[in-house]
């Protein structure tokens, strides 16, 4: 089996980079599942709408997952009560917050569960998602494969999980920051890692967003409001193939993707 998954697609920009260019990458690397960070979608570059959601699953993403801005749109509220299958939440929210922390679906004959948690160091205070993860790994027959989505900021949070997770998953991938990490690899032969997949947006502002807005905050140390840059002539494409093993739950290689205009 082999599962495309896309970093975070920043703003109307990477859903336009994804409009352009996936078909591509579909015809060249036939994935079988296509799995993107959708927290940084909505015009604005925080949260999701159901605008840019429909838009990101008639392009072909199957499953979307969030993160530290999962609540910035309101309209994420209805997308996990009609699309309940397709979009999940870091997991160590409150159990009592709205939307699913993970979903499984059916990939021809296999079983492939996606989980969502979200790290704690520099980032909003949530419950561990080590010991959250724990709890969904119990419940998830053996047979799956699993795919983390763990959206952190520290590279020591991450690749802390990804050591703890190996052998009981397929593949533990990075996200939030934006920037792909040169370390994909697969932990003991078995699980596949990455400490960040990156983006898919534009390439020529700061992280999608503007570089006069970013760069004022950092110069004049005030609370200046970061402006998405929309320029589509200046793009990237990041993400990570993954190929698992047939007759285990084991991944067998991990490809990087960065895909520049």
């Amino acid at each position: 089996m082999k599962i495309l998954f896309l970093g975070d697609v920043v703003g109307n920009v990477g859903i336009q980079v994804i409009r352009d260019y996936l078909s591509v990458a579909k015809d060249k690397y036939q994935p079988n599942l296509i799995i993107a960070n959708g927290e940084n979608a909505a015009i604005n570059g925080k949260g999701i709408t159901k605008k840019a959601a429909m838009s990101l699953y008639d392009l072909g993403i199957d499953i979307l997952t969030m993160g530290n801005h999962v609540w910035d749109q309101n309209e994420i509220y209805d997308l996990f009560v009609s699309h309940p299958n397709r979009i999940i939440r870091p997991a160590n929210y409150p159990k009592s917050s709205p939307g699913q922390s993970y979903v499984t679906i059916k990939c021809g004959v296999k079983n492939v569960t996606i989980i969502n948690i979200s790290g704690q160091t520099f980032m909003d205070s949530l419950n561990c998602p080590f010991h959250a993860i724990d709890e969904i790994l119990e419940q998830i027959p053996k047979d799956h494969y699993v795919v983390v989505d763990f959206h952190a900021e520290a590279t020591s949070e991450k690749l802390a999980m990804g050591h703890y997770l190996t052998g009981r998953v397929t593949a533990v991938l990075g996200t939030h920051t934006h920037v792909q990490t040169s370390d994909a690899q697969i932990l003991n032969k078995q699980t596949a890692y990455i400490t960040d997949v990156g983006m898919v947006g534009c390439s020529s502002g700061v992280l999608g967003m503007s570089q006069d807005s970013v760069i004022k905050r950092f110069t004049t140390k005030l609370p200046v409001k970061l402006e998405i840059i929309q320029n589509t002539d200046s793009w990237q494409f990041s993400a990570v193939l993954i190929e698992t093993e047939s007759n285990s739950i084991k991944a067998k290689s991990i490809h990087q993707i960065l895909e520049r205009s």
